[in-house]
């Protein structure tokens, strides 16, 4: 396995498959041009997109800055090989190297998978919270 920084708008596109919805083309290159944007990509032996994990540089003027893991995602049938594990672990190196203080996640509770990935990776539970969202309508119709 190797995992590689996302660079360009093909990578993102052929990684499609780990998405929760078909990638755009527009919106693949408006987040690489977006700075404080990463997406690792986790590629097996055979050169197949397995895994990726993406994060969003946050900002503050009191805080300095920290890194949001926004999304991670494993292939069905690479599971349970540790690739989520080292994703994440890479995702930590990367806040490290462009000087965020801390990484965070929010993840259900009930997320087993995720949970153990996450603490196997070095997380810290930091307690309970709830998250409180505003859905808007995107031009797909999804809220």
């Amino acid at each position: 396995m190797e995992i590689r920084r996302a660079t360009t708008v093909a990578e993102l596109l052929a990684a499609g498959h780990l998405y929760d919805a078909p990638p755009r083309e527009d919106w693949a290159e408006a987040f690489l041009a977006a700075p404080g944007h990463v997406l690792l990509i986790a590629y097996a032996d055979d050169g197949f997109p397995a895994g990726f994990v993406s994060g969003i540089e946050m900002r503050h003027p009191d805080k300095g800055v920290e890194l949001c893991l926004y999304e991670l995602s494993v292939d069905e049938a690479h599971r349970r090989r540790g690739i989520g594990r080292a994703l994440t672990e890479a995702l930590a190196s990367e806040a490290r190297a462009r000087g965020c203080y801390g990484m965070w996640v929010g993840v259900d509770t009930d997320n087993e998978a995720a949970l153990r990935t996450y603490a196997s990776a070095g997380a810290a539970d930091e307690g309970l919270f709830t998250i409180r969202g505003w859905p808007f309508e995107d031009d797909r119709g999804r809220p």
